[in-house]
């Protein structure tokens, strides 16, 4: 089968990157190297192409009425030009899938516009599931990238980037702020904004059509800003201590267990797919959860792993890569609730030899505010 191509993908070829298949796109790995576009994020800016990457728009008046069923953030805590992360359940409290929602506020006819931002692999049966429960027909949905790309600016000087190219102020944007609007200097169409990212340093994601982005591409070049690929996003999120959907979540996995408790709103009281698993799960609590791990011989665990504890298995890694800021090894993994221990000794079994490692907590890198 033929593999899905960003409408930019030209350009790609330009620079010689190293391309594999993700999520059924053909995507770059790396550009120059992994290290380097790691650190040119870290230390100043560099750039993405998340063309991949699902953009849903959900259109009509009183949107959140009908979608606050799917989550269970309440997220008629945000307004317009906010954004939260959440998670998308079925029926058992499982992760179908992680996402951004964004309020765009009152829109063309005086409807009101909610984007979904969710990962490439579960575009389709994000979409599926939405459509499938949302039991109305006073909402539109559709692919809002129809056509555009999207590009991710990460790192401290990022926002001055894209204020330099577009000579558009974006200081009335706070964080996870978000705006779909025309910038006179850029084009007369909408150009879609958000202070979003995965990286864990300030950054901003933008949807707009294809020759634009070509531009802002060779804008960014000219200024000596670094595009990136798909294993410096990986390393970067890790470190940040963000999820990957597919290795740290999946449907089996509940939030409880994966660090995420932080997004369900049980208080609130609104019925939401997977609330009663919830309800049962917060009571009775987990056997599993999702840490950190540092690697203290010289050794990395990947994903599938397995951790020991003396003879006993307890838990399995589900992402690990050497870290480029901190110099070490590290990874998440599922461990059993009664090992969970901070700086508890643990082994990891690689390649059937055991190295040690600690569990340490899950975020292992904040940016310098």
């Amino acid at each position: 089968m033929q593999m899905l191509k960003s409408p930019i993908y030209a350009k790609y070829l330009e620079f010689n990157p190293k391309l594999v298949n993700f999520a059924g796109w053909e995507m770059p790995v790396t550009f120059s190297s992994l290290i380097q576009e790691h650190n040119s994020v870290r230390d100043s800016a560099g750039f993405f192409d998340i063309s991949h990457m699902g953009v849903i728009s959900i259109k009509g008046l009183n949107p959140k009425d009908h979608i606050q069923k799917f989550f269970p953030t309440n997220i008629h805590s945000i307004s317009k030009g906010q954004a939260c992360y959440t998670v998308l359940l079925n029926h058992k409290g499982g992760i179908i899938d992680d996402l951004i929602i964004y309020d765009l506020g009152t829109q063309e006819d005086n409807y009101s516009e909610i984007f979904l931002i969710v990962n490439a692999s579960r575009y389709k049966i994000d979409l599926n599931w939405i459509t499938k429960n949302i039991n109305t027909k006073e909402l539109t949905i559709s692919d809002a990238k129809n056509g555009k790309a999207l590009l991710a600016i990460q790192g401290k000087n990022s926002f001055k980037y894209f204020e330099d190219w577009s000579k558009y102020s974006i200081a009335h944007l706070s964080s996870f702020g978000c705006e779909y609007t025309t910038i006179k200097n850029v084009s007369e169409e909408k150009i879609f904004l958000s202070k979003t990212g995965y990286t864990g340093e300030d950054g901003l994601e933008i949807l707009l059509n294809p020759n634009l982005a070509l531009d802002l591409w060779d804008y960014l070049i000219s200024r000596n800003v670094l595009p990136c690929g798909l294993g410096a996003r990986d390393t970067l999120r890790l470190e940040a201590g963000l999820h990957l959907y597919g290795k740290d979540l999946t449907e089996e996995i509940n939030p409880y267990e994966s660090g995420l408790g932080w997004v369900v709103n049980l208080e609130n009281y609104h019925d939401f797919f997977g609330r009663k698993a919830l309800e049962e799960i917060s009571v009775n609590g987990i056997k599993k959860k999702l840490i950190g791990i540092e690697m203290q011989d010289k050794a990395i665990g990947r994903e599938g792993c397995e951790i020991f504890s003396g003879d006993k298995h307890i838990g399995y890694i589900t992402s690990g890569s050497w870290s480029p800021s901190l110099g070490k090894a590290i990874g998440f993994a599922y461990i059993n609730i009664e090992y969970l221990e901070l700086n508890k000794e643990v082994e990891v079994l690689i390649r059937g030899k055991k190295y040690k490692a600690i569990i340490s907590k899950r975020t292992f890198y904040k940016k310098n505010v």
